[in-house]
């Protein structure tokens, strides 16, 4: 059986009505909306949030209980004002927080009544998005009842009950001017993503060599052609090049081509990949998959720019600007010796290091009209077609999911709930239907043997990680569920996991 408790403000109606707080004698001030609730409904506890005075809080307290013996527990807050959103949205979400780390199974119904209009708005947001509540209100007549809340409300507007008006409209008339056209396809309104934006941009007019660093999916070759197309080579050949694709055997001669008779089934001469991009820029994805052998040959390339095809003693130069891209950790590859340090300090002249989707608070709901946008376009001239749209239940299940495949992942699967939805709204079971489970070694249920020696702890974090990172998935990003799925006693041994092992 849940604990039933009903957390509410503590409002001048009820203070007045315990005759803390002269009223208007002309009308009849009765029991007040707290104890009008408790008089018609049945709860365990009462968690009284206030910003009184904790002698008046305590004093309400025990005039209460001269009709009511339910636990009652003081939560004093402090807030600016009475109607500040920001303040209000703190405390109770930083109290339902706390709340329901401790025990996810609660049963918790929010009061709407007592208290200002701000905090009702805030109680109704957090309650319809976040923490999945009840609601109750109070009339002199009628007293206390449970009441629906008719419809749903996005998680994107939460975030943004916390920021002040004055604080927003300073950063918009001291924000910079928007990026240049050619980073127009960048969509972001998140401020760390912005300044990656106008380090790109300097970059783009210099013509130095650029490292992008970033986990799949953070769109790498979109910033790699945006600089591109903001240089002096914009017009000029851009050339994209998967390091990680080529066969090993078959580098030299993609990259700097061969001539006809150089190796077997070199039937006609061929150009490479520098001499296609010659004037323009060569687009190294996966920069960090070459081969060791292979990286010493790029090196004296990009240290003289000149080439010479396989096969052929003929010595080209060849003007090409490089931009490489990596998802790996090339600082470690270099530490255990599977990249070239001075490979790594020749193109690593301008960096940019794009972070994961997850890191860009604010982004998500942004990126989701972008690409839903195009996802409809592109499918206009197909037979059948309907312009889909979320539904709000549907993009809270995207708004809180952590996007491990980043905007890769998104497009994927808004592209596929898009296709599978029936009607012209793809709802929650759409989304969570076109959400794939992150693909595991087939092997991964074969133990390592302990050979020289094992990590078994290292062995069960990892174990740990793996079927985490699956529940939260499944769950949607939702940790209660995430803790029965994995069979944990309470949702604090899955947070105490999360945080040991650094899991976002």
């Amino acid at each position: 059986m849940h604990l039933k408790i009903l957390l509410s403000w503590l409002g001048i109606a009820d203070l007045k009505a315990a005759g803390l707080i002269s009223g208007n004698t002309s009308e009849p001030i009765g029991d007040g909306p707290i104890l009008g609730a408790l008089k018609n409904l049945s709860f365990d506890e009462l968690h009284l949030l206030h910003d009184h005075s904790q002698q008046k809080a305590t004093a309400y307290i025990n005039w209460l209980a001269q009709f009511n013996s339910i636990k009652v527990a003081s939560i004093p807050c402090s807030l600016r004002s009475p109607i500040d959103f920001g303040d209000i949205h703190h405390a109770v979400d930083g109290y339902l927080q706390k709340l329901t780390a401790s025990n996810p199974n609660l049963d918790i119904s929010i009061h709407l009544s007592p208290g200002t209009p701000s905090m009702t708005a805030v109680s109704i947001l957090l309650g319809k998005t976040k923490y999945n509540t009840r609601f109750v209100q109070s009339t002199k007549d009628k007293g206390g009842e449970f009441v629906s809340i008719p419809f749903d409300i996005s998680a994107e507007f939460v975030p943004q009950i916390a920021k002040h008006a004055d604080k927003k409209l300073s950063e918009l008339s001291s924000a910079p001017a928007p990026p240049s056209a050619a980073f127009s396809d960048i969509v972001t309104q998140n401020q760390d993503f912005l300044r990656v934006i106008q380090k790109a941009e300097k970059i783009a007019v210099r013509d130095v060599p650029v490292l992008i660093m970033g986990e799949s999916g953070t769109g790498k070759e979109l910033f790699a052609k945006a600089i591109h197309n903001a240089s002096q080579r914009q017009g000029k050949p851009f050339i994209t090049v998967n390091c990680g694709a080529i066969p090993k055997d078959l580098i030299d001669s993609e990259l700097f081509g061969h001539i006809k008779g150089a190796f077997t089934g070199a039937v006609s001469n061929k150009a490479g990949y520098f001499e296609a991009a010659d004037g323009g820029t060569l687009f190294l994805d996966e920069f960090g998959e070459l081969p060791e052998d292979a990286q010493v040959r790029l090196l004296r390339v990009l240290q003289s720019g000149e080439i010479s095809k396989v096969g052929d003693s003929a010595i080209k130069t060849v003007d090409v600007r490089i931009i490489a891209a990596t998802n790996r950790n090339l600082a470690q590859d270099i530490v255990a010796g599977r990249f070239r340090e001075d490979l790594f300090y020749r193109v690593a002249i301008g960096i940019l290091i794009l972070p994961p989707l997850r890191e860009r608070t604010g982004d998500i709901a942004l990126l989701v009209d972008h690409l839903m946008t195009a996802i409809n376009r592109e499918a206009s001239n197909q037979p059948a077609f309907v312009d889909k749209k979320l539904s709000v239940k549907a993009k809270n299940i995207i708004l809180n999911h952590t996007w491990p495949g980043n905007i890769r992942e998104l497009h994927g699967t808004l592209l596929r709930a898009s296709i599978w939805a029936d009607s012209d709204t793809i709802t929650d079971l759409d989304i969570q239907e076109a959400m794939l489970t992150r693909p595991t070694n087939s092997n991964s249920s074969e133990l390592p043997d302990i050979g020289a020696g094992l990590d078994i702890q290292g062995l069960l974090d990892d174990i740990k990680r793996k079927y985490i990172a699956q529940a939260l998935t499944q769950a949607a990003g939702n940790k209660k569920k995430a803790t029965e799925l994995l069979g944990l006693p309470n949702y604090q041994t899955l947070t105490n996991w999360m945080d040991k092992l650094g899991i976002q």
